[in-house]
């Protein structure tokens, strides 16, 4: 699970991220959508221990980021929306090394790596440079390294960005199953329609305050748009109180 209390992020007298408190429950696939500028990212980094929070806590699975950030992160898999790899590494070099950061047990990881790398449609790449990769073959790559030491908590940052339509599909279908079997994922994404189809409950983050939180029908109620889909209320969420 994650616990969000208080959590603030300022950048000198702007304030990025302001006093968020949010419980995300073991099993839950929650979306976080917001405005660009809204908050969104700045809020994955101290999520996922790579900021530092200037008020307030994050726990993951009960671990305090700032108390014990080891032992948090080794709770997370990160999917970022940017495919930051060493590409002088193949496919298979760089899920090895993954696993020796998250300290994978040796008689685990090759055959975990190999399963991984079928399952994206990259084990037919695997002896091959990732510099060679397609953007969509990096993505999926990322994809395939945060999960190989199963991690309870999965945080993800626009995650279908450079894949094709199948690969969409499989990542969807991927992420319902994680969730599904007890997995915690937290999934900030651009794209409305898919948290509307697939996310157990969705935060709305604006000018860095939380304005919304619930399931789909409960935002809709929220933002009084009726049957109107979450695009239309998420507009009404986001509505500058000062726009016409």
């Amino acid at each position: 699970m994650i616990q969000l209390e208080n959590l603030t992020k300022r950048y000198g007298t702007a304030l990025a991220v302001n006093r968020l408190d949010l419980t995300v429950a073991a099993g839950e696939l929650f979306g976080f959508i917001g405005p660009n500028g809204a908050g969104k990212t700045t809020t994955i980094r101290m999520i996922a221990g790579l900021l530092a929070p200037s008020e307030g806590r994050v726990r993951v699975n009960g671990l305090d980021m700032t108390r014990q950030p080891e032992a948090a992160k080794r709770q997370i898999g990160l999917i970022p929306d940017r495919p930051f790899l060493y590409e002088k590494l193949t496919g298979l070099e760089f899920m090895r090394f993954t696993a020796d950061v998250y300290a994978v047990p040796r008689s685990r990881r090759n055959g975990r790596a190999r399963e991984l790398l079928d399952l994206f449609g990259l084990l037919d790449r695997a002896q091959e440079l990732i510099e060679s990769y397609s953007h969509g073959m990096k993505q999926r790559l990322i994809m395939a390294a945060a999960l190989l030491h199963e991690p309870p908590v999965i945080i993800i940052d626009e995650p279908m960005v450079g894949l094709d339509p199948h690969g969409i599909r499989m990542v969807r279908r991927l992420f319902r199953n994680l969730a599904d079997g007890g997995t915690t994922l937290f999934m900030s994404t651009h794209t409305l329609s898919l948290a509307e189809v697939l996310c157990d409950r969705v935060g709305v983050i604006h000018l860095g305050r939380l304005a919304a939180t619930g399931t789909i029908p409960e935002l809709k109620r929220a933002a009084r748009v009726g049957d109107a889909d979450l695009e239309e209320a998420f507009l009404q969420l986001t509505r500058d109180e000062a726009a016409p």
